[in-house]
């Protein structure tokens, strides 16, 4: 499933954008899917949890790819 998340500001961490684009219900599980090893930024796998995230970039996790797009606002 493909979406597109807007970045509010100059980024947003990785643990937070898991969480508000629902693809965790908490932290913890962010923190452990990271961990896992089961979530890619721009196809790599990314083990910080809290990666700061940019307009540009891709996440993918459980089926998800994210593309970040900046606020036009």
């Amino acid at each position: 499933m493909k979406s597109t998340f807007v970045v509010r500001g100059e980024y947003i961490q990785l643990d937070q954008l898991l969480k508000v684009a629902g693809l965790v219900t908490t932290g913890g599980e962010a923190h452990a899917a990271v961990a896992a090893g089961l979530v890619k930024v721009d196809g790599k796998v990314e083990g910080r949890k809290r990666a700061k995230l940019r307009a540009g970039q891709g996440v993918s996790y459980a089926g998800h790819n994210i593309t970040l797009v900046a606020d036009q606002g």
